[in-house]
């Protein structure tokens, strides 16, 4: 099977703290899936995903755990299709 789309599927959620920005996104390429935590300045975890319960409550534990750090939660603007 050939993937048709490759790039951003989904943003899970944006955090701020002292003007630094995290965000946790979902992508598709030629392998498959990918989850990524990116800031402005670049990737800081990178690993296959797989859409099923424990990975997603996995990120939502990583969310969690930053929030009680004093990270607050932007909200996830949507995008037009073929946007990045």
């Amino acid at each position: 099977m050939t993937l048709t789309s490759v790039g951003h599927i989904s943003t899970l959620w944006n955090l701020t703290f002292n003007n630094q920005h995290l965000r946790c996104v979902v992508y598709r390429d030629v392998d498959g899936l990918e989850l990524r935590l990116e800031s402005p300045a670049g990737v800081i975890l990178s690993e296959p995903f797989e859409m099923e319960p424990r990975a997603l409550a996995r990120t939502r534990a990583l969310r969690e755990s930053l929030k009680r750090r004093g990270w607050e939660e932007v909200p996830v603007t949507v995008s037009p299709p073929g946007a990045r």
